[in-house]
């Protein structure tokens, strides 16, 4: 984790006000230099909407499409529907713009603390994240194996921590199984509003999620021979985040087919508490060799 990273996340977090209801924000500073990353516009899309939200009520659930790619030089503009304040929920649908087309669709539902039965599945058992290496360690020690042209991405600071319970080989990953385990945290977190521990998990939702679909088939993407992107992205918030601490991103991919894989994943606490859910389709398209 550095800490140059996660001030620029906050501050790509922090939307400029236009009109009512409509917001800018930068397309800069995402996890891709050529495309803005899906995280950044979900996590950007929610902090849109919930500037019109009471502070009473706290997301739910989020539903999301990718719509075309952003483009990371230039600016988004959030345009946010009212769609509906009823008595315990709020709903928003939020439009995500560039160039005048849409981007990305959201939709999120708010809702008032409510108490009620209880349950949760258990956390998995997996090693303390105090007993793993850290993503960016684990590839520095590989880095002159990985192709150049990503030698970039990989020594960029990065805003959160990542700890991955089964690291695979960066250059020839092995076929695996598709349950892809990561323990996550970001020490700038502490101090922040229930609603922006929600955006900033929305925006580490979408990393390495569709990664789970390709550990069956031996795939990364380092090796350039799928061609990857995510197509829609769902969330739904159980409880209490503090993300300054470690939370475990435990994910898998039960189907693949049709050029598309889908993954979920759960989120919980260190102590084992099930903070959030999580659920994406993303293409995985085979690269054709070009014939000569």
């Amino acid at each position: 984790m550095n800490d140059d990273g996660a001030a620029e996340l906050l501050n790509l977090l922090e939307l400029e006000p236009l009109d009512k209801d409509l917001f800018r924000g930068v397309g800069a500073g995402g996890e891709t230099p050529t495309r803005i990353y899906g995280g950044q516009v979900i996590a950007q899309a929610l902090a849109a909407a919930y500037r019109t939200v009471p502070k009473d009520r706290l997301c739910h659930s989020l539903h999301a499409y990718f719509i075309r790619p952003g483009n990371p030089d230039m600016p988004v503009i959030y345009d946010v529907d009212r769609a509906r304040d009823g008595g315990s929920f709020t709903t928003r649908r939020v439009v995500a713009i560039q160039n005048g087309k849409q981007i990305l669709n959201l939709s999120s539902s708010f809702h008032i603390e409510e108490s009620g039965w209880e349950h949760q599945h258990d956390m998995p058992d997996v090693p303390s994240p105090d007993d793993l290496m850290s993503r960016r360690d684990y590839h520095l020690e590989r880095l002159d194996r990985i192709p150049e042209i990503f030698h970039a991405e990989v020594l960029r600071p990065r805003p959160f921590e990542m700890r991955e319970v089964e690291p695979r080989d960066p250059v020839a990953p092995a076929q695996t199984s598709d349950v892809n385990h990561v323990w996550l945290r970001i020490p700038a977190a502490a101090g922040q509003s229930p609603q922006m521990q929600h955006i900033l998990l929305a925006y580490a939702s979408d990393f390495g999620l569709l990664g789970s679909a390709l550990r069956p088939h031996g795939l990364n993407w380092y090796q350039r021979k799928t061609m990857t992107a995510s197509l829609d992205h769902a969330m739904w918030f159980h409880g209490e985040i503090a993300l300054e601490d470690w939370h475990l991103y435990s994910m898998d991919a039960p189907f693949a087919g049709g050029a598309r894989g889908f993954n979920r994943g759960g989120i919980y606490t260190r102590q084992g508490r099930l903070v959030t859910s999580v659920a994406q389709e993303g293409l995985m398209r085979p690269i054709q060799e070009k014939s000569i």
